[in-house]
């Protein structure tokens, strides 16, 4: 009975988030609250419990990025980058697109997937508007770039960093492992590019002349407060890349960050705190509870269950399983719960294994489809509500289905490449 509750609360309030009946902050929240009437979740489990709550890591790593963003963008550097960037593809759509994507996908590997959106989605608004441009497009590629590279390492997508913790994989397992598939991934998927925002591409810009003329040296502001925001933002991503060393969450990384950029840029709190994010941070809290409640119901345990029942003791159809799976699953549920929630009974799966080889692959099928099915909809991974947050403050608003529509025909292209190489590289020689 109280399965049959929760999964009734949890569709009703995805479907109101996937029509936009009501805005999506008043669907998750009120979801969340009848998960609470109904009894499901409680204080404990909705705001304390590890497996069900709030994940208050991912919140206050996005709130202390979007304030080192919100200060950088008083520097005027995302004004510089955004003329570099429109200079260097001579106004022509699909270059800049390509130029885009490659700086995402340089940057999700190094930094989260979430943190990257965050530093490019400025970037592209602005460049695009200097150009006449569509932003919705740039930016939904840039949030698709940004969960296919973030997958190449332990840090780069959330998840990974969940999986990393419960089957102690090391940043060098995940780059040796994924990496070498995410970089045929985001070659398709320039190339996929081509073809989905085909219609855009065709635009032609309407001032690449007067762009070429002007010197984005001229919209930095202040070249002292700037250098020293990016010697804070460096130190950022080096304690990023080095965060199980100093023993760190992400959270508290940024939270260090934000507080030091806040004291060497001399930001007043209103000015930073303005262009914060608000109502996707809420958004976040109220997508947990509800994803908490159906863990806490048994329902996505009870899943888990039945695929680990019917893969039996095939190790090749539990690892398909996983990637397609995870994929599909992971599309209707943000992708970190979902991960945090499968990744006990993928253990017990590794640990059953007669073949240590053919057992640790079930973890990498298991990151890529998560990562990977992060793509499929507008709330399957942290980066899309992100985006999406960010498009709607810019008045360029990106609806559920026209990021959605997008995002599943990349999700399909993309795992289903992936599935050849993960039976080439850890079954079909063994």
């Amino acid at each position: 009975m109280t399965a049959a509750l929760a999964i009734s609360i949890f569709v009703l309030a995805y479907v109101l988030i996937a029509t936009e009946r009501i805005h999506r902050v008043a669907a998750a929240l009120g979801g969340a609250a009848l998960m609470a009437v109904a009894g499901i979740v409680d204080a404990h489990s909705a705001f304390f419990a590890e497996e069900t709550g709030v994940e208050w890591n991912v919140i206050f790593l996005l709130l202390g990025m979007m304030i080192i963003v919100s200060i950088l963008k008083q520097t005027g550097l995302f004004q510089y980058l955004a003329i570099w960037a429109a200079k260097r593809a001579r106004g022509r759509p699909y270059r800049l697109m390509v130029l885009l994507i490659l700086l995402t996908a340089l940057l999700s590997p190094v930094l989260d997937n979430v943190t990257t959106v965050l530093l490019v989605a400025p970037v592209t608004v602005l460049v695009c508007r200097r150009l006449g441009l569509p932003v919705a497009p740039y930016l939904i590629a840039e949030a698709l770039a940004s969960n296919i590279g973030g997958t190449a390492t332990l840090i780069g997508d959330p998840p990974n960093i969940i999986i990393g913790a419960r089957a102690n994989l090391s940043f060098n397992d995940f780059l040796l492992n994924l990496a070498p598939i995410v970089v045929v991934l985001m070659a398709v998927f320039i190339l996929l590019c081509r073809y989905l925002f085909r219609d855009t591409l065709r635009l032609r810009p309407e001032h690449p002349a007067d762009l070429m003329d002007l010197d984005e040296r001229e919209a930095i502001t202040d070249p002292k407060r700037l250098v020293r925001c990016l010697v804070v933002l460096g130190m950022v991503v080096v304690a990023f890349g080095l965060h199980s060393v100093l023993h760190l969450e992400p959270s508290i990384i940024a939270l260090l960050g934000a507080g030091a950029m806040v004291v060497v840029s001399d930001a007043r709190p209103q000015e930073f705190l303005e262009e914060v994010e608000w109502p996707t941070l809420v958004f976040f809290m109220g997508l947990f509870i509800l994803v908490g409640g159906l863990v806490r119901a048994g329902v996505i345990e009870r899943l888990g269950e039945a695929a680990i029942s019917a893969v039996g003791g095939d190790y090749v159809l539990a690892a398909a399983g996983l990637l397609f799976g995870s994929a599909i699953l992971g599309a209707f549920v943000d992708n970190i719960p979902y991960v945090a929630t499968m990744a006990p009974i993928v253990q017990d799966l590794v640990e059953a294994a007669p073949d240590p080889e053919q057992g640790g692959a079930l973890w990498w099928a298991f990151a890529l489809g998560a990562d990977l099915g992060g793509n499929a909809t507008a709330v399957a991974a942290s980066a899309n509500v992100v985006v999406i947050g960010i498009a709607a403050r810019n008045g360029e608003p990106i609806s559920f289905w026209k990021f959605t529509k997008y995002g599943a025909v990349v999700t399909a292209v993309t795992v289903s490449l992936a599935w050849p190489y993960v039976w080439l590289r850890y079954f079909a020689f063994g």
